[in-house]
């Protein structure tokens, strides 16, 4: 089977994308078996992800990352939109605001790569593939909906929040979402050949920005309240794509 396009769903959207239907697929690679949905939707063959797996039991330092960049190489998967909750380090930012990721800070510590055992140093002028992002901000505006065109996310490794002394320091350094995934899957993705985007949503002002705590649930109370235009969008963009 030859997919067009695989959409990678975060908190609050992995689940709806599942709901979408499809076929059950599962992809053996050499760093684990990945799973996933074939949905043929409006002529195109769409490869259905759900980052933290059923129920959302898979932490963001725990995530496969490696084998779903593996997986997409072994199909030929060409591109890759994914979403990420986000916090948000500008006040002008607040929940809902949805963001077409254009670069990213990684201090995750992780160190996801796929070459692990050779040397191969691969180009990130580009961290955030324009090829997607041009494709989900013209989506955009044939949708209505507006989404910032740039915006800097800083990965972190989770799963706890971030202090207000690390906020105040990663918006010293310009950075505007703060998240915990989509930095490893830009990194693995462009080094698998995948073409990759990010739909940010916010979902919370930060830790320091924020007068209140933070809270897992209010992020997936704002994901369910923004879930659904996410989605139109990914899919929109995936057609675009095809």
């Amino acid at each position: 089977m030859q997919f067009d396009v695989a959409l990678l769903g975060g908190t609050g959207i992995g689940s709806r994308l599942v709901a979408l239907g499809g076929k059950p697929v599962h992809i053996p690679t050499p760093h684990g078996t990945i799973r996933g949905r074939h949905l043929e939707y409006q002529g195109a063959n769409l490869l259905l992800m759900s980052r933290h797996s059923a129920g959302h039991k898979v932490p963001p330092h725990k995530v496969n990352y490696v084998g779903m960049a593996t997986a997409l190489q072994q199909l030929g998967v060409k591109y890759c939109l994914a979403s990420a909750a986000v916090g948000s380090l500008r006040r002008d930012w607040g929940p809902g605001t949805l963001v077409a990721c254009s670069d990213f800070f990684d201090f995750t510590g992780r160190f996801a790569t796929m070459y692990d055992t050779t040397v191969v140093h691969t180009d990130f002028t580009y961290p955030f593939a324009e090829s997607v992002r041009g494709a989900l901000m013209d989506t955009a505006t044939v949708e209505g909906l507006v989404v910032e065109p740039k915006g800097v996310y800083l990965g972190g490794n989770g799963p706890r929040y971030e202090t207000p002394g690390e906020i105040l320091y990663y918006a010293s350094m310009k950075a505007d979402l703060v998240g915990m995934t989509a930095s490893s899957e830009a990194i693995v993705m462009r080094e698998a050949g995948v073409d990759y985007g990010c739909l940010a949503v916010v979902t919370n002002l930060a830790a320091g920005i924020s007068d209140q705590q933070l809270s897992h649930q209010e992020v997936e109370d704002e994901m369910n309240r923004s879930g659904e235009k996410a989605v139109k969008l990914m899919l929109g963009t995936a057609l675009k794509l095809k």
